[in-house]
Order: C-alpha cells, then structure tokens, then sequence
C-alpha cells in the first residue's frame, strides 16, 4: 500500500474558517496541487459572531476562511449549502430525537454535504478531490483501490466520523493532515509560520448549528409542546415526571430530577427511552451493559464483508476501540462484542476496524443488554 498519488490535483479545500483546515489547505497548494478555498454557508442566519469557541458557519469564519486563503494564495468562494443541510442534517437531528433515538450530526454533514452535495459540486466543475482538515489517511492500493485509515496520531484520529465514505467518495478525498505525527501546538504553530490568523483561534466544540452548546435548548424550542411524560423505574413504578423524552439520551445520569433515591442509594441512569408512550426508563448502572447490537444502513469503506468477521468497534467520536464479532445479514450488521459495552444507544453510529483500516459503519437500531441475553437462555 502506497499513499493516494501525489500527481497534481485540481483540488477543492473546504475551509471552515478554522485553523486544521487552513492548514490542510497551504499543504495541499504546498504539494504542487491546483487548489482552490471554499467555505461552505451552512447557517440560513449567519449574522451573529462566533460565542467563545462555539459554533461555526458565523460571518467571522467565512472571513477568516478568506482571509486564510487569501495568504495561501489560492481564489475562495462561499458556497450556499444551508438548505441543503437544513433538510439533511438539521431536520434528520431533530427527527432522531422526536424517535427516541442518538443521532451524531457529524457523520450526516459528512455523508450528505461535504462529500455528497460538495462532492458532487465539485466533480461537476472539474475538480479531481475535496480537501478537508480531518485526521484521517486515504491509502492507495495496488490494484488502484482505495481504503480509509487511522490517522498516524490516534489522539487526533477523526476516522470515525468518516466511516459513512464510501469507495467512489474516498477517490476523491484528501486529508493532509493525517498522515503527519504533529500535536495540535505543532499544527497551531505551522500555521503561524504560514502567516495564517486562525493559528490561535479556538477550536469549534459541540454541535455546530447549536451555537451555544444547549442542546436541550435547541430540541424544546423544535420540540417543545409535547405532552408531559413518566419517568420510570424498570419494574414501571412511576419516580416522577419530565417535559419531554427527547431531552434525554441513554447512559445519561444527571439533570433526571427524581424526587427519591433508589432502594439501594445508587445513582440512576436513563436505560430506555419510549417516544411512543413519551415514558423514560431509568435504573442501576448494570443494567446498561450492552452485549450485543444490530445496526442499519450500512455504509462500507470499500469491498462490504462476506461472512462473519472479527474487529474492533468505535462507538462514539472520541471513544476507544472494544473488540467484536459482525456479520452483514439480510443488509442488517449483527455485532456481538466480546466484553460488555455501556452508554450504547439507538442512532449512534458503530464503526468497524481491520487494524487501522476503517471497514465501514451502520446506525445502531437495537441493543441487548446482559439481564436480556441472561434472561432468554434461562
């Protein structure tokens, strides 16, 4: 395995306004590639600056992604995609709430905006890659294949979110960050000897069409209305009330507002939660070992698997790895893992691994926990 072909690129560098980005773009325009900036406008109202290290699609980033560009030398639009991922992200994010379900809008923007309606863009204008400041790696094969990997620094590796990419859209990727051992000082530091402004701004956290981090906030005012609804324990005694399930995820401890403690004087934590009886189930930290797990849609970085395989699984953006067996049923992945897993929920992504190769991701849809396995072989 080689990495992706150095030949000069006609390249389009999506730049956020950020400083991984910028930098991504000076490499890329560096290597002798043809590059060209774009920001993408994905907030329809813009106008108001960025809070803290909050937030992104502001009028200030689209101006530092300029001016970023601007030193580097390359020409830089702004593209208009808020509608686009109003309908696919924001909505979509929304929607898995009001089910009951985790979703993690990243890997959507992914999928369906930077390498979909971007991609596509892009192609169309004769652009041979999309460039983005992720810490993954893209390895060209011998036989002309393409596969995702780890990025070199795993402190850094952002090849979760990238396990939705497919083959075609892995052609035409391009990540100059990742196959470099740099810490984020380093990265800051490249950027000012560049002359890049953005090398001390602060990183984006959160949601990024939450600007202000709350979550809750941004679900009641789209969900608010609803009916108000029981807190249970897992016998169906009712502990107490809430103003909507969607402002609970699985795993979850605080904010549960429980008027008593449990028998045992244990924390409780959100087990299961019910959109259609508007109910949210709590209960002792045991009862969230997860042992197994089926997922949907899968999405396979290359060649999908053929019989039953054993990997490892990330489960969240900044998780760690735990070993599983898979195998791809009737378009369904059905996961076993080998020690029990905790704080899993239906519509978080599960993405598989062959060493550092990214093997694909599905959408979590249901869970068994160890009472439930436990239970069905008595």
């Amino acid at each position: 395995m080689t990495q992706t072909s150095q030949r000069p690129l006609r390249v389009l560098a999506a730049m956020s306004g950020g400083v991984d980005s910028a930098v991504a773009a000076a490499r890329a325009a560096e290597a002798g590639h043809d590059v060209t900036g774009v920001h993408l406008a994905l907030s329809a109202n813009p106008q108001s600056f960025r809070t803290g290290a909050r937030g992104c699609c502001t009028i200030e980033d689209s101006r530092d992604a300029r001016r970023a560009a601007d030193v580097i030398g390359i020409p830089f639009y702004v593209w208009d995609l808020a509608e686009r991922f109003r309908e696919d992200v924001v909505e979509d994010f929304v929607a898995e709430y009001e089910a009951g379900r985790t979703p993690n809008p990243c890997l959507r923007c992914n999928e369906k905006i930077k390498f979909a309606a971007l991609l596509d863009k892009a192609l169309a204008l004769g652009f041979d890659a999309v460039c983005t400041g992720h810490y993954a790696t893209v390895v060209l094969g011998d036989d002309g294949s393409r596969e995702l990997h780890r990025a070199s620094d795993m402190a850094k590796d952002q090849s979760y979110v990238l396990g939705v990419l497919d083959e075609r859209q892995l052609a035409h990727a391009m990540f100059p960050l990742g196959d470099t051992l740099t810490t984020k000082d380093e990265i800051r530091a490249e950027a000012e000897r560049r002359g890049l402004a953005v090398a001390k701004k602060p990183d984006s956290h959160d949601i990024c069409f939450i600007a202000d981090g709350d979550t809750q906030g941004f679900l009641a005012d789209r969900l608010g209305g609803k009916a108000e609804g029981d807190i249970l324990d897992e016998s169906g005694t009712k502990l107490g009330t809430h103003e909507g399930a969607f402002g609970f995820t699985i795993g979850q401890r605080k904010g549960l507002r429980i008027g008593h403690p449990a028998a045992d004087g244990k924390p409780r934590y959100v087990l299961d939660i019910s959109p259609v009886n508007n109910t949210v189930t709590v209960g002792p930290v045991e009862a969230l070992d997860v042992t197994a797990l089926t997922a949907i849609r899968p999405r396979w970085c290359g060649t999908p698997p053929s019989g039953p395989g054993t990997y490892t699984a990330q489960l969240r953006a900044h998780g760690g790895e735990t070993g599983v067996s898979a195998e791809l049923l009737d378009d369904t992945l059905h996961v076993t893992f080998t020690e029990p897993v905790r704080g899993v929920a239906p519509g978080q992504a599960i993405v598989l691994y062959d060493g550092t190769r990214v093997v694909g991701s599905a959408t979590i849809a249901t869970t068994v926990r160890r009472e439930t396995a436990a239970a069905a072989s008595d």
